[in-house]
């Protein structure tokens, strides 16, 4: 097939040139031959040295575990589009219909996606005072302790022992733009400290406090996997703690049970300090019942508050959203 023959030394910038021409032929290997690389190519490029070569197709990776898993068609339908992927560990929702047909599913993950190792199935919903769900073994290795990393930090976990979602990586940055150097954070349902390791870098002090004992180890670890040397982990309940530190900014990432805490945030929270709420809510009313609650919250401890944005944050159920509402505390 036609080629263009180019010097190793701009072999880079004349692929990058053909790309954006839209010139350089699809699902073939380029070829290497002595100090010169040569590029297929669908048509004459002019100003170039072209011949014919022969080149070796590549074989094309599908993209999605559906494209190779092998289940009935009558089910095929009800095969998950999506995951989640958590350090080397892939965790997916399969309908009841689809359990019997885990392991072929769990083996197709692992053959789409080189870097997953292993792949669990959700067993159950999240539960409990610690917030963790049971995980059936699918395929892979049978080990939940796993690396994750996102916007910048790393975060070493056990799946089946705490609480994670790599869906909020995106709301985690959003809160770190916001926040300003040198300002003290109370971080009070931290988890692992995707929050309070990222926030760290720059604010003064960040207090993290969980009261599952494992999160609280996995945190230790990953304030010295960071660096993170000014993030204060704290194990226990958070009633006891609220009211004993004055922060410039307080995170409640407890989205089903945060409205039963909006007390002791604002107990936490210096005046003019800026809470961060989490909570579910139907599609029809995502904040009109959050924002009564924290009005009364607010006017019961005799301060005001002032709504600073009100976002919905991901889908969590049919017609159900994850939702996020910034205020300001007046005393």
């Amino acid at each position: 097939m036609l080629a263009v023959k180019v010097p190793k030394r701009e072999a880079e910038k004349v692929r990058r040139k053909l790309i954006e021409l839209g010139l350089l032929a699809k699902g073939y290997a380029v070829r290497r031959e002595g100090e010169f690389v040569l590029f297929p190519v669908t048509e004459p490029v002019e100003g170039f040295e072209l011949i014919e070569a022969d080149f070796e197709r590549l074989e094309r990776r599908p993209h999605s575990y559906r494209e190779v898993v092998e289940v009935p068609e009558n089910v095929r339908p009800l095969l998950p589009s999506s995951f989640d992927i958590i350090g080397d560990v892939a965790i997916i929702e399969l309908p009841e219909e689809l359990m019997s047909y885990g392991k072929v599913i769990g083996e197709a993950i692992l053959k789409v996606h080189r870097h997953i190792k292993a792949v669990f199935a959700k067993g159950s919903k999240v539960s409990g005072e610690y917030r963790v769900r049971e995980l059936v073994h699918l395929a892979g290795r049978r080990r939940t302790e796993t690396l994750h990393r996102e916007n910048g930090i790393r975060l070493k976990l056990d799946v089946a022992r705490v609480y994670f979602s790599p869906r909020l990586a995106t709301e985690r940055m959003r809160i770190f733009e916001k926040t300003r150097p040198g300002e003290i954070i109370f971080d009070m349902f931290a988890g692992v400290g995707p929050y309070a390791v990222l926030l760290a870098k720059k604010a003064k002090l960040v207090f993290a406090c969980d009261i599952n004992p494992w999160a609280i180890r996995y945190l230790e670890e990953n304030i010295r996997l960071n660096k993170a040397n000014n993030v204060v982990p704290i194990l226990g309940d958070v009633r006891k703690i609220a009211g004993k530190l004055e922060a410039d900014r307080v995170i409640m990432n407890l989205p089903k049970f945060a409205d039963r805490f909006l007390r002791e945030a604002m107990l936490s929270v210096k005046p003019g300090g800026i809470v961060h709420y989490y909570g579910f809510a139907p599609e029809e009313d995502l904040f009109s019942e959050h924002e009564a609650k924290i009005k009364a919250a607010a006017k019961e401890l005799g301060f005001t508050v002032k709504f600073l944005e009100k976002r919905k944050v991901r889908p969590y159920a049919p017609r159900q959203f994850n939702i996020a509402i910034d205020f300001k505390v007046m005393k």
